[in-house]
């Protein structure tokens, strides 16, 4: 942000006002995804952060439809069952009984159904544009990058730029 205000020559608070702007405006997540189909295949993974320091971790739990690389859903949260849940109920309803495929973290067998969900290893190949999707993540926003000095500072701005940044991937997969 502090190269963006050196550029334009603006105030960190109108550069803040501009982003908040823009967030607001944006579509919902929902007008952004095709219609479901009854193969649809979920992709689930999640990815770590933090917000201000190491000690405050952050995951990036998201849904990715297999057909179209479109991201359903998105939650920023612990890494528990709880936040698990939360991504669940945030599945839009059509997309709820499509087959989906997860790592082995023990908080997606009690928040998925057991019918149409699987935890499966890395080398099987069911999470594998899910994991390259985390890559262009980490290449698009240094926020997500492991050791970086591009971190976010507050909780609702790691948020908005976040979901900035997957309703323009969404949108781009549209076009």
């Amino acid at each position: 942000m502090r190269g963006i205000k050196r550029i334009f020559g603006v105030s960190r608070k109108t550069l803040s006002a501009w982003i908040k702007k823009k967030v607001d405006t944006l579509p919902l997540l929902k007008d952004t995804l095709p219609a479901a189909k009854p193969e649809d295949v979920l992709e689930v993974d999640e990815a770590w952060s933090f917000v201000r320091k190491r000690a405050n971790k952050r995951w990036l739990w998201t849904v990715m439809l297999r057909r179209t690389r479109h991201i359903l859903a998105f939650v920023i949260g612990d890494h528990s069952e709880r936040t698990c849940r939360r991504l669940w109920r945030r599945i839009p309803q059509a997309f709820r009984q499509c087959a989906s495929y997860s790592d082995f973290w023990k908080a997606y067998e009690t928040a998925f159904p057991k019918e149409t969900h699987r935890c499966v290893g890395k080398e099987t190949g069911e999470t594998a544009h899910q994991e390259r999707w985390y890559n262009t993540l980490r290449q698009r926003l240094s926020r997500y990058v492991r050791k970086t000095l591009s971190f976010s500072k507050r909780d609702r701005w790691h948020y908005r730029i976040t979901k900035w940044f997957i309703i323009a991937y969404n949108l781009n997969l549209s076009c």
